[in-house]
């Protein structure tokens, strides 16, 4: 063949692939490797089958392992380093809500939880959207909602179109898709792809034509990814099953679609009875995961960016703000002088109460992501696999309780001489409140940890304890002895969220359908006192329960707060407060109630 022959040829080909323009990506998702496990030897194989491949750039939307634990995560960054196309990554629920690093780790590996490329006349996003470090809906974090838009605003040109991608879809499954979705369709957004479900299913929200995507391991020995081939030219979508050493298999193909309708928001017409006032005291640019720490004055909390903030109670003025490594997610402890921080970036930081300015630190041994308490001057704080007493003005540890086997979570209750608290690592525990000196310890029989008591605040009485966990089973157990006492799994279905009476008398817990149940710590057997029906519906917010003159407060994993009278044993009222999990309740010296959302807004209920 002559060289003008060649050059012909060649010529005829690119000018073939030219009206198609078609931009082809490889993604994985749900790949679920552990170390020596099945999907690590499948993941090894898919991996050689896309270098071999023509995509263009590979996706992988989340749930990378199966624990989030950093010896996972760098494992499956060592084979993913073996791809040689451009890679971009998300977390998934496993890397958010079980995580050892309190996510800090993912970032640390891939740079970010979010990316943008592009690649043709297309524009791919990817947001990460949790849950973050307890149960929860998917939740896009405030910061990436800004993001978004501003990078959508600043980068769609004129003939572009973008493609979203996330692990949740643009569903119910996130608390706040329509905030999502109100962004996206700002812009000519063809498609959302992501994974969770481990299952096909084409969908669509408002216009958008949404797709969840394969895992690596659909079952029976299919092992495989996703290649999703984009033709602007011609406004089509190609969708194909590519099992591995098999041939690709068209799986769906659609018209793209940039037409939408507007977005229609629920409107909130709940009204608030008298005496009760509910106000908005804050809204953030930024999540906040953290309870609040209230002093006479001031509110103290966490957001996502990693910021510690003080905000006036009064008109929700910034106070001041200081910045750590990492997202928080514990209550900051607030005493006469200072207020301590503990972090995800292990750290427990001293932060002068009134300017912000850090007066000291302790560098842990891993991540804080529980709630301490403070009780005449002492700091009782969970980290992980460890439990600490702190003399806060001297800024001194008392004592370390070293022997737990995963991290704490919830805030211990320190009653007389004991400080009980639960950890995931299946164990509840009761330690000497001055030496720290291990009194005992119960657990359910389960080696799951998953099952444990690590995310409620236990209800304590003068001879028992309470608990309820995602086993969901309501347990009564010995104070003094840690004997069991009672278990109670038939009756309701209660999960992490608990509170005690202020006589000591009751304890009330949430159900999984959105119920209050008033259970009697008085008697040696399992005695439910009444039950109301909140109107949550499905319910898992690992929110505390609280009693407070006469009325029990409980909020939702959509934003929904519910006040119950005890008097009447009846609901008083139901608000919406947002659309994301309440975080929990504080009181203040006044009497007034607090609570932030995972959405980044803090409210006041009062009744004066």
């Amino acid at each position: 063949m002559t060289r003008k022959s060649l050059s012909a040829l060649l010529l005829i080909a690119l000018l073939a692939c030219l009206p198609c323009a078609a931009q082809r990506l490889a993604i994985l998702s749900d790949i679920h490797v552990t170390p020596g496990n099945a999907n690590e030897t499948q993941l090894r194989n898919a991996v050689a089958e896309i270098n071999a491949c023509d995509a263009d750039a590979v996706l992988l939307t989340g749930d990378l392992t199966n624990e989030g634990s950093d010896e996972q995560l760098r494992n499956v960054k060592r084979i993913l380093d073996g791809i040689t196309k451009p890679l971009y990554v998300i977390p998934g629920n496993h890397e958010n809500n079980w995580s050892q690093s309190a996510c800090k780790t993912f970032n640390d590996l891939w740079g970010s939880d979010r990316f943008v490329f592009q690649t043709g006349q297309l524009l791919v996003v990817g947001l990460n959207c949790g849950p973050f470090m307890k149960m929860g809906d998917g939740h896009i974090k405030q910061e990436d909602l800004l993001w978004l838009d501003r990078t959508l605003a600043d980068r769609v040109k004129p003939g572009m179109k973008v493609l979203s991608v996330n692990h949740y879809p643009l569903l119910d499954d996130l608390d706040n898709y329509l905030d999502y979705v109100a962004i996206l369709k700002k812009y000519p957004v063809i498609t959302h792809q992501c994974g969770h479900y481990h299952r096909w299913k084409q969908y669509e929200t408002a216009g958008i034509s949404g797709l969840m995507v394969r895992a690596l391991d659909m079952g029976s020995g299919n092992y495989g990814y996703t290649l999703l081939n984009v033709d602007l030219n011609r406004n089509w979508i190609h969708v194909y099953d590519k099992q591995l050493s098999h041939e690709p298999e068209l799986r769906y193909a659609y018209k793209i679609n940039t037409e939408f309708d507007a977005v229609k928001t629920p409107q909130n017409t709940y009204n608030v009875p008298a005496p009760f006032k509910v106000e908005k005291v804050y809204a953030d640019k930024a999540s906040i995961f953290t309870r609040l720490g209230i002093d006479k004055e001031n509110i103290y909390f966490g957001n996502s960016l990693g910021q510690a903030k003080a905000i006036s109670k009064t008109d929700g003025a910034d106070l001041w703000s200081f910045q750590t490594d990492a997202m928080l997610f514990s209550r900051p402890a607030v005493d006469k002088k200072y207020v301590v921080i503990p972090t995800a970036d292990r750290r427990l930081l001293w932060l002068d109460r009134r300017t912000g300015k850090k007066q000291y630190q302790h560098v842990a041994n891993g991540p804080y992501v529980a709630d301490g308490v403070v009780k005449d001057g002492i700091l009782y704080q969970g980290g992980y696999k460890t439990f600490q007493a702190w003399n806060i003005a001297r800024k001194k540890m008392l004592w370390q309780y070293d022997s737990i086997n995963n991290y704490c979570q919830a805030a211990p209750v320190v009653s007389g001489n004991d400080v009980i608290f639960g950890a995931w690592d299946t164990n509840l525990r009761n330690l000497d409140r001055k030496t720290g000196r291990l009194r005992w310890k119960w657990n359910n029989g389960t080696r799951n940890n998953l099952y444990s008591p690590g995310n409620v605040v236990p209800a304590v009485t003068a001879d028992k304890v309470v608990i309820v966990a995602p086993d969901r089973v309501t347990t009564a157990i010995n104070r003094t002895d840690g004997q069991q006492i009672y278990r109670e799994k038939n009756s309701n279905k209660v999960r992490e969220s608990l509170g005690l009476s202020a006589d000591g008398k009751t304890a009330y817990a949430k159900t999984m359908d959105g119920e209050l149940v008033a259970m009697s710590t008085e008697t040696d057997q399992y005695r439910l006192l009444y039950k109301v029906d909140l109107g949550f519906g499905y319910e898992h917010a690992p929110c505390i329960v609280l009693e407070h003159n006469g009325y029990v407060y409980l909020g939702s994993r959509r934003g929904m707060l519910a006040v119950v009278d005890t008097r009447t044993r009846a609901l008083a009222f139901t608000y919406r407060l947002g659309s994301s999990e309440v975080n929990g309740f504080e009181v203040d010296s006044n009497g007034d109630v607090y609570c932030s959302l995972i959405e980044g807004t803090i409210f006041r209920i009062s009744t004066r």
